[in-house]
């Protein structure tokens, strides 16, 4: 029988430009013994998102950079396969912090550790509508944005994880919903599935006239985490004090170095009396249970969907990670690095 293995993908360089298998190193070790109050876990899924790119530059993020020579941090699901925590049982899903690796040690850590899936939720949206990415939706466009009854929205990078739930969620609200996505396929999902009222196809379409068309009135709510040149199309169109939320700006590739240029159509913000914000999930953390709450009900009664691209093994993580700033997912991207019973 083969001994268990623990493969860990570690930071040897930092990334300039778009993330490359070079920056990493796939190191082979053994499998961790879990200590007093801990916890074996064989990581079976892992959260991939474009907010890693921005944790491997050396500057300032909203946590601390990732050292050289440690494993690459990421969200995951995996099951307990060992323990010694009388609050973990073998069996158990848990969900939290575990790195680029096969295999976690799981302690009563906290919101930053690994915590126990509640029953009945299936484990892999953990780390999609009921983790970070269901409330940077929620809060973002529930609180920063006061999405209301009879507002025009619009939602760049809609069929990403992150864009397609806020804009179900203004569409819950009573809002009219328009999104961005690149190509026919994405724009046909954000349509046809998630139930925004039209899409605009950045990669073909005139975004600035486009909105025009769509919303003649102005857009009284903007969600974006794009950002360049889809962010200036919205600002020509806001209405009168139209709220924008900053969630992330995927179109700079999160590269460490000079920054690109800002926004042409700033000046909007003055013009039309408009709010530009930005925010941090993290910043709601008493308000949590609401957002679970609501987005569970949501979920449970059909009224919001989403959708997972899950490409399997954990020797594709970097490339994974590049294919994000190359437009390849529809919503969530998860890497598979285990069967679900948790082996393989």
């Amino acid at each position: 029988m083969t001994t268990p293995v623990n493969r860990q993908w570690v930071l040897a360089s930092r990334p300039e430009g778009l993330v490359d298998e070079a920056n990493f190193a796939l190191r082979t070790g053994p499998v961790p013994e879990p200590g007093e109050g801990e916890a074996l876990v064989r990581v079976v899924w892992l959260n991939v998102e474009p907010t890693q790119r921005g944790w491997l530059n050396e500057g300032a993020n909203y946590i601390d950079p990732v050292p050289l020579g440690e494993v690459m941090r990421s969200s995951g699901v995996g099951r307990v396969v060992a323990s010694r925590n009388p609050r973990l049982a073998v069996g158990d899903w848990v969900a939290g912090m575990v790195g680029w690796q096969d295999y976690a040690i799981a302690a009563d850590d906290g919101l930053f550790g690994l915590n126990r899936v509640p029953d009945g939720i299936d484990p892999k949206a953990m780390l999609g509508v009921f983790g970070s990415t269901g409330l940077t939706a929620y809060f973002g466009m529930v609180d920063v944005g006061r999405a209301g009854e009879g507002d025009t929205v619009f939602v760049t990078g809609a069929a990403g994880a992150t864009g397609s739930i806020a804009g179900q969620i203004a569409r819950l609200q009573g809002c009219k919903v328009i999104g961005s996505a690149g190509g026919p396929e994405k724009c046909a999902w954000v349509v046809e599935t998630a139930g925004f009222d039209a899409c605009v196809d950045y990669r073909a379409d005139d975004v600035e006239a486009r909105l025009r068309d769509l919303a003649p009135e102005g857009l009284d709510v903007v969600f974006d985490g794009v950002g360049g040149a889809v962010l200036d199309a919205a600002l020509a169109n806001l209405a009168l004090r139209a709220r924008v939320v900053v969630v992330g700006g995927i179109s700079s590739g999160y590269g460490a170095g000079e920054p690109p240029p800002g926004p042409r159509n700033y000046l909007q913000l003055g013009i039309k009396r408009a709010r530009m914000e930005g925010f941090i999930f993290l910043d709601y953390l008493e308000r949590f249970p609401e957002a679970f709450g609501r987005l569970g009900e949501w979920v449970g009664g059909g009224r919001l969907v989403y959708a997972e691209d899950v490409r399997q093994g954990l020797e594709r993580a970097p490339a994974v990670l590049r294919g994000l700033f190359e437009g390849r997912n529809l919503g969530k991207q998860l890497l598979r690095i285990a069967d679900p019973d948790g082996t393989g």
